[in-house]
């Protein structure tokens, strides 16, 4: 089996090593925790780099990459810039305009995308009574006698929310009972009247702002559809796989930047008279370390590679969706508990990427949920 990365995918990390050293430096780093956004000049110039269209189709000014490749960007993305920043997850719901929209959705966004370095819209999913469960839905679009249709709902977690223009939402059709599983997608113009935001804070991930969303009686035509009437959560269902794994190979990208961090300072703290690397309690973090990094890295392109050869990946993908995040994160707290009373303290990096890696482990489903579909898989594989 070849693990060698192509001539093609070599000068994309280097690409990506001169955008980060360029970009985000320690001052820009801290205005965005600080300030809850990221300057437009680096969407720009992520944009103008073609990270930005990777996996978009060409036929819309897109660049065509293998999952694999895209995963490498994203990992190497995280890692040099060490931060949790919002380039990345802005890629998903153009993913999703692209697969599910319209000719002329599509075009919208990318036009949009050219123009300012910024995705068209936010993804409206989650809501308060409804993160993992989705089927308790209560958002609901209800058809009216002119054809129209009337949007009721509330969302939360709404990525960029009330930052981009439009929002893509899910919304039940007609009925907002638990059994109705009849829903559709939307693409909704966020000054359309009845939409309003609330802010969301958080422990961490500051400069990605989230907010909720509320609908109240805001209307809605045919022509804002995306995909096929009653099938929207299905089509985002299939986008879910892909999107866990690039969560995950976000967080390898984090994981790996607090590793090195935390290697470096054992080099370098004294106690006892010797490096503390040399203390065999720090040494076996450093070797759990690593451990956990390489394992989840290998999960992470063994998903990939499925996905890019057309093989199913329902269980793997929840697999490494349960397992990559929960062992990244248990990195950044070994990185953390290295540097001891000095980790807790935000003189260093290594407590904020503990932070921004906790909250990973709930996007793209939960722990918990990811132990579900798992343990469904896994008995339907073995079943006699």
């Amino acid at each position: 089996m070849d693990f060698s990365l192509t001539d093609e995918q070599e000068l994309l990390l280097e690409s990506v090593d001169e955008f980060c050293e360029r970009y985000f430096t320690d001052e820009v780093i801290a205005e965005m925790y600080e300030t809850g956004t990221m300057p437009d000049e680096i969407a720009e110039a992520y944009r103008d780099a073609g990270f930005g269209l990777m996996g978009i189709p060409e036929e819309f000014g897109g660049i065509d990459a293998d999952r694999v490749t895209i995963g490498l960007m994203i990992e190497r993305l995280y890692q040099k810039s060490g931060c949790m920043h919002i380039l990345y997850q802005n890629s998903l719901s153009m993913f999703d305009i692209m697969e599910f929209g319209t000719d002329e959705q599509k075009q919208q966004a990318m036009d949009h995308y050219m123009e300012t370095g910024w995705p068209i819209s936010s993804l409206s999913i989650s809501e308060p009574g409804a993160g993992s469960d989705n089927q308790s839905m209560t958002a609901v679009t209800v058809k009216q006698p002119d054809g129209t249709y009337k949007l009721n709902g509330q969302k939360t977690w709404v990525t960029m929310g009330a930052v981009l223009p439009y929002t893509i939402v899910v919304a039940k059709d007609e009925d907002p009972s638990h059994d109705n599983r009849n829903m559709s997608l939307w693409l909704i113009k966020m000054d359309t009247p009845g939409v309003s935001t609330a802010p969301l804070h958080k422990i961490g991930q500051q400069c990605i702002p989230f907010c909720e969303v509320y609908f109240d009686d805001v209307v809605l035509t045919e022509d804002q559809r995306m995909g096929e009437p009653g099938k929207g959560f299905m089509m985002l269902m299939k986008n879910f796989e892909v999107e866990r794994a690039y969560i995950v190979a976000e967080q390898v990208g984090i994981a790996q930047a607090a590793l090195e961090d935390a290697a470096q300072y054992a080099n370098q703290r004294i106690a006892f008279g010797k490096p503390i690397f040399k203390q065999e309690a720090i040494g076996e973090l450093l070797t759990d370390m690593e451990i956990k990094v390489q394992t989840t890295r290998q999960l992470l392109y063994k998903v990939l590679w499925m996905m890019d050869n057309g093989q199913p990946v329902q269980l793997e993908s929840a697999m490494l969706k349960r397992y990559g995040c929960k062992e990244c994160f248990n990195v950044c707290d070994m990185a953390l508990q290295i540097y001891a009373g000095l980790g807790y303290t935000t003189e260093v990096r290594v407590g904020r990427l503990w932070a921004d890696s906790r909250g990973n482990m709930f996007g793209g489903g939960t722990h918990e949920i990811m132990a579900y579909i798992c343990g469904r898989q896994v008995a339907k594989k073995y079943a006699l």
